[in-house]
């Protein structure tokens, strides 16, 4: 049984192939339409899916889309005659957008597929219920979703068991964690849906003065995580900004404008609404195991993307495992509603459990050939170095890293998800102090003070950071090892704000935040054996079993898919080495880039 999920037209489309139970493809469409966080219709990442699948569209047994687009629409008229007369500008932008493609789902799944088979819907909670439990290791656990909104829910919990997945509770529209982080993310400059891991970043540096403030003017938070907004403050639920004069009043002045210089206020608030969001998460878990009884606990929403958020709940022990979807927002949904109909619609078992996961690193995306790599070096003229075999490529590599060197590095698969997991990766030696502001300001091109993420030997994490467990998906923060932090000294500690960035404080600097914390990667020998042995040798080489890891794309652009992307971003930036496949690439020897061109275009791809 072949089934195809489909998520779009609200942020993040994508497309996931299930066969049998077995994920055999899934991608997200901005990285083929290079247009970060596409939400139209995912027609490139459905071709690949099938294509990477053997199969057409006429030989699916189903399409399943994510959500209910009428249901929430229901929602969407419900809110605006709550509110009316407010919110008529909104409500008239709006209209078009629906009438012309969200109720129109069937017809465009028929239309670009030139399908004509079974179309189902999962609800849009259910949908992230089902990525979360499915793929876990576990064979019952509870599960939590939270997220912005998707029909009416807002956050929810239940069971799942088998081969089906029991939502128990829901949390409604307006009020929502989602939206709440949303909000301050527009507040402090950055953009809704997709600045909200910049908050995050931000958060160590400020200190958490308006906690208070929030908990007394913005929302009324229960002993179970349930929590109701006071709308007053707010404009998302009728107007075209997620903040209102009154949300401005209470934090003392107008939303900083984007792009404008950061003030202790935007890190006081990132601050406050990072604590507020963990103690929320943490009084949600107390609740869902109290109320399941379960051992176990799976994530997804969009708020499951909060490491930091994931890294104190581990920490606080509710849950003897947690188990997160690499891809908690609403692009996972694609998996998720292929699980749905899966299991739901046609009553086929579960797979059986494996004792790490079934996502298997979320290497799902497109792999290139070295026929393919050779097609592209030949069709420009492109000087190369071919390693002997993966042993001789890993060497070389780690020793180029050990030198200082940054090395864009594009192998197999593409992940699915948010993060790049050592197949779209930009990589440096963490142990360098200049390596966290190069990177960002020369190669990332974004704000310095954004941390980077430390990819690190499974088998070594414990020797590197305070964790025990694995977090093969970059969704969980824990602190650098004590014995490898360096103490400030007094005039450090008495630094604030973005004065803290350039302190040196452990023997990985580069991958060690302000809080001497680190959004860890563990890289196990059976996800991805290349890069494991990339890590191996790098540790051979300088005695350091960690590598900064962060992706292959600059700011404001989609992680890279194809070779092609890569040089591109490769000769557009500063780093030094591009690595695709068993080839090695110098910056110094590469002819200029003569304008963009559509390579794609000029040859045949295997």
């Amino acid at each position: 049984m072949t089934i195809l999920g489909i998520s779009a037209f609200y942020h993040d489309a994508a497309a996931a192939l299930l066969r049998d139970g077995v994920i055999i493809a899934a991608a997200q469409e901005e990285r083929f339409s290079r247009k970060k966080h596409d939400d139209r219709f995912p027609i490139h990442a459905v071709e690949y899916c099938l294509r990477e699948g053997g199969t057409t569209a006429a030989a699916l047994d189903a399409v399943v889309f994510y959500d209910k687009p009428f249901t929430k629409f229901n929602r969407l008229l419900e809110t605006y005659l709550h509110f009316a007369p407010r919110g008529f500008r909104s409500f008239v932008m709006a209209m078009p957008v629906w009438l012309k493609d969200k109720l129109w789902i069937p017809d465009t799944i028929e239309s670009s597929l030139e399908y004509s088979g079974k179309i189902l819907y999962a609800e849009h909670h259910e949908s992230h219920a089902a990525s979360a439990f499915f793929p876990s290791p576990f064979e019952r656990a509870a599960f939590l979703t939270v997220d912005g909104v998707g029909e009416y829910a807002t956050s929810s919990f239940g069971v799942g068991n088998g081969n089906t997945v029991t939502i128990l509770a829901e949390q409604h529209f307006p009020h929502s964690l989602g939206l709440l982080y949303s909000a301050f993310t527009y507040f402090t400059g950055f953009r809704v849906n997709s600045g909200e891991y910049k908050v995050m970043g931000l958060a160590p540096y400020g200190e958490p003065k308006y906690v208070q403030t929030i908990y007394d003017n913005l929302i009324d938070l229960k002993e179970d995580g349930s929590f109701h907004m006071n709308m007053e403050y707010f404009d998302y639920a009728t107007g075209l900004t997620m903040t209102n004069d009154r949300f401005a009043r209470l934090f003392g002045g107008e939303a900083r404008a984007a792009e404008s210089a950061l003030t202790q206020r935007e890190m006081d608030l990132a601050r406050s609404v990072q604590d507020v969001t963990e103690e929320i998460m943490l009084r949600m878990a107390r609740h869902v195991r109290k109320t399941t009884g379960e051992k176990n606990l799976c994530l997804a929403g969009g708020v499951a993307l909060n490491c930091v958020a994931n890294g104190k709940l581990l920490r606080e022990n509710i849950f003897e495992q947690l188990w997160i979807q690499p891809a908690a927002g609403d692009a996972g949904g694609a998996i998720g509603a292929a699980y749905v109909g899966y299991h739901h619609a046609f009553g086929r078992p579960a797979l059986p459990r494996q004792p790490r996961d079934l996502q298997h690193g979320s290497y799902f995306g497109p792999a290139y050939s070295n026929g393919d790599l050779k097609k592209m070096f030949a069709a420009r003229a492109l000087p190369y170095v071919e390693a002997d075999d993966e042993a001789a490529l890993c060497s070389r590599v780690a020793g180029l890293l050990a030198d200082g060197n940054v090395v864009g590095w594009h192998q197999g698969r593409m992940e699915f998800g948010p993060r790049a997991l050592g197949n779209r990766s930009i990589l440096g030696d963490p142990r360098s102090a200049e390596m966290q502001k190069r990177m960002n300001l020369k190669i990332k091109y974004r704000e310095s003070f954004r941390p980077f993420a430390p990819a690190v030997l499974a088998e070594d994490v414990s020797e590197w950071f305070d964790i025990a467990t694995e977090s093969p998906y970059m969704l969980l923060v824990a602190d650098v090892k004590k014995e490898r932090q360096r103490p400030m000294s007094g005039s450090e500690m008495r630094l604030w704000g973005i004065d803290k960035l350039n302190i040196v404080r452990s023997d990985i600097p580069a991958v060690t935040h302000v809080d001497y914390s680190a959004r860890i990667q563990t890289v196990h020998k059976d996800d991805n054996p290349l890069f494991h042995r990339l890590l191996e040798e790098f540790k051979k080489t300088t005695g350091c079993a960690v590598l900064v890891n962060t992706s292959f794309n600059v700011r404001g652009e989609p992680i890279v898919e194809s070779p092609q992307d890569a040089y591109r971003c490769f000769m557009r930036t500063e780093m030094d080495v591009l690595v695709v496949g068993n080839y090695i690439l110098y910056k110094k020897d590469q002819p200029p880039l003569d304008g963009d061109g559509d390579w794609k275009k000029e040859y045949e791809l295997d």
